[in-house]
């Protein structure tokens, strides 16, 4: 029997469409190229729409160890400046999440294909949306989800990234004075070419996620070590939250091709575009898990009211459009030096500007997608 829908990417969005389908009745089938779940480059902030939205999926953050967090921290330079956050907020690894999504999708009925690449993503003349994989083999169905996360889909590539960003991830262990420092706080810190954030995980342990402009990277040789060496520099308040921490990976997890603010415009007859493949949000603002479950939500909506693809994708890039536009705004505020010099003491000043900014460039949880059947 041939499914209803087909999922490409098993990450958060793609799983988040996939168990609110199969929860209503749909023929799901997802395909997800790694075997396991896997850490990945992601700062890891769950921010109170996310928190809600997982909730509804069945998914128990608290029960998977999740950390809270109840305020942001800013440093550039030797200055650093807080402010509580608006809205409930926890942190949890990639991997302990996309664990308990893809469970809760198999549980719910959908069938899964683990450690399988999908080639190539095609409409064909049966009106079918047809994947193969990289085994020869091949899925159909009348109606496609694509969720690939950062990677693209050969044929369904987003933009150029302009500025060539490159982000990594690593994860440390704190000594115990810098992790009391460090509790129930989401840190950014900034730096020439590009900022990162710092914050506890499940375990004890501590994620260190950033994203700089190539030529920053290339000028440190294209070296992780002289990198890192580089951003404690510019940054000396990472150098003493990392003073005496011992990496835990061998070598940062990397990604490329990041096209900060990207929304996409249009889409073709039933293929639906949800998470980093619907709309990129600059990484400072925490919004990337929440966007992920936000777009999934409204594009299985979209679907179970009869609502077209073509009709539903620039529906949702309007919504998105606002906080979208503020975003990378404030994203090139960070960027620039006089902003990196002045903008700690400015918050020490008038904090409420932090938590006005967070509420700003948040997905507005409740921002209806109304779907639009079209008469046939």
């Amino acid at each position: 029997m041939q499914d209803e829908v087909l999922i490409v990417g098993g990450g958060v969005a793609g799983c988040a469409a996939a168990i609110s389908l199969a929860r209503s009745g749909r023929t799901v089938t997802l395909i997800e190229r790694e075997p396991t779940p896997r850490h990945k480059v992601c700062g890891e902030f769950l921010s109170g729409e996310a928190l809600d939205d997982l909730s509804a999926l069945g998914i128990d953050v608290a029960s998977l160890g999740a950390v809270p967090i109840d305020h942001v921290r800013l440093a550039a330079a030797r200055r650093a400046a807080e402010a509580p956050l608006p809205f409930p907020a926890a942190s949890l690894t990639r991997k302990t999440l996309d664990t308990a999504l893809i469970a809760e999708a198999i549980a719910v009925g959908v069938s899964v294909k683990r450690g399988r690449g999908v080639q190539s993503l095609r409409r064909t003349t049966a009106n079918l949306w047809q994947a193969t994989l990289d085994d020869g083999t091949t899925c159909q169905a009348p109606t496609a989800f694509l969720a690939t996360g950062k990677h693209d889909l050969r044929g369904h590539a987003r933009p150029n990234d302009p500025k060539q960003w490159v982000a990594f991830k690593m994860y440390y262990r704190l000594t115990a004075a810098q992790t009391a420092d460090l509790k129930g706080a989401s840190e950014l810190t900034l730096y020439s070419g590009g900022y990162g954030g710092i914050q506890p995980v499940e375990g004890g342990i501590t994620n260190f996620c950033c994203v700089v402009q190539r030529r920053y990277f290339a000028k440190a040789g294209l070296s992780w070590k002289s990198l890192i060496t580089n951003m404690q520099q510019d940054c000396p308040h990472l150098a003493m939250r990392l003073a005496g921490a011992d990496p835990l990976l061998a070598k940062p997890i990397t990604v490329t091709h990041i096209p900060y603010g990207y929304l996409r415009h249009t889409t073709e007859d039933g293929l639906y575009c949800i998470g980093d493949q619907a709309a990129v949000i600059p990484s400072f603002t925490g919004d990337g898990i929440s966007i992920a479950l936000y777009t999934a939500r409204c594009a299985a909506a979209a679907y179970l009211a009869a609502e077209p693809a073509p009709v539903f994708q620039p529906r949702l890039r309007s919504v998105m459009l606002p906080q979208m536009r503020l975003a990378v705004v404030a994203a090139n505020g960070l960027n620039n030096p006089l902003a990196r010099a002045v903008l700690p003491f400015c918050l020490r000043v008038w904090p409420g500007v932090m938590r006005v900014t967070a509420r700003l460039t948040r997905i507005a949880q409740h921002a209806a997608v109304a779907p639009q059947a079209v008469a046939g």
